[in-house]
């Protein structure tokens, strides 16, 4: 699985519409399969399965007619499609649903439904962009299940997500994206001892707390880095226990601290930056 994180407007749906074979490439060169998709885009999106940001269910039909309906885009023959659609209906634990309309299904079961209906060409890559967008944690994990289960059988798939601990969890490699360029390429684990430390000491303050301004020079070699924040400070330490020793040494007190291991969290906010991109 290869992910491509980044802030809203840096790229990533529109380099996954490229891949798809919906949008020119608008600089360098992409081969997909080994095939250019300038002059081999219906070879190519035989050989794809596309699961959108937006769920684009034919609402009216039933679950299992939905993806009878999709596969004849690829002209599976009917008792196939019906085979193919029975078997990926239980793979997404769907197979109690296929007469229900798609309008009776949660938002969880709509995405597990387009991530079938985007697997019924039995296709080489996926391409999924933020599958699990305003999912509840208990439909987040079983959809993770199912995407793994998919890499385990041997297929590529290619993931968007805003969700960091998704992006650690299910990618091999990945890329940070601003401002439509890579900024960092690796597995999560490289990126996070590349970018960050192996753990990240939280000390929060209340709110105009002078201690949060004085906070710098009081840190001076007590970590790798320190991040000064309105309501609290970072320090990015190998040893966070002892660093927090180190602080109530100096006289430092805050209202609560945090011990926790870096993540790729971390990484994405030290590459794109805290503000807010509209």
């Amino acid at each position: 699985m290869f992910g491509f994180l980044g802030p809203n407007g840096a790229g990533k749906t529109t380099t996954m519409r490229m891949i798809g074979c919906v949008s020119p490439v608008t600089s360098g060169t992409l081969r997909v399969l080994g095939m250019d998709p300038a002059s081999d885009g219906p070879r190519i999106r035989a050989r794809l399965g596309v699961v959108p940001q937006a769920d684009t269910l034919d609402t009216e039909l039933s679950v299992g007619d939905n993806l009878l309906t999709y596969a004849r885009y690829f002209d599976i023959p009917r008792r196939e499609a019906r085979r193919r659609s029975e078997e990926l209906l239980d793979f997404v634990q769907l197979g109690d649903r296929i007469g229900e309309t798609v309008d009776s299904l949660s938002g969880g079961m709509k995405r597990r439904l387009t991530i079938a209906r985007g697997l019924i060409n039995n296709p080489e890559i996926i391409l999924l962009d933020e599958p699990t967008t305003g999912l509840d944690p208990q439909a987040r994990h079983l959809l993770w299940d199912r995407l793994y289960r998919l890499k385990q059988r041997g297929t590529t798939l290619v993931l968007t997500t805003h969700y960091m601990d998704e992006a650690e969890q299910l990618c091999d490699r990945l890329v940070v994206m601003d401002h439509a360029r890579i900024v960092a390429e690796g597995t999560p684990a490289s990126l996070i001892a590349e970018y960050s430390s192996r753990e990240v000491v939280e000390l929060r303050f209340a709110p105009d707390d002078a201690q949060v301004a004085a906070s710098v020079p009081a840190f001076t070699g007590l970590a790798q880095r320190v991040e000064v924040l309105p309501d609290r400070v970072l320090l990015y330490s190998a040893d966070g226990e002892a660093t927090v020793e180190a602080v109530y040494a100096r006289g430092i007190t805050p209202l609560s601290v945090l011990v926790r291991r870096s993540t790729l969290e971390d990484v994405f906010l030290r590459l794109t930056g805290r503000s807010l991109i509209e």
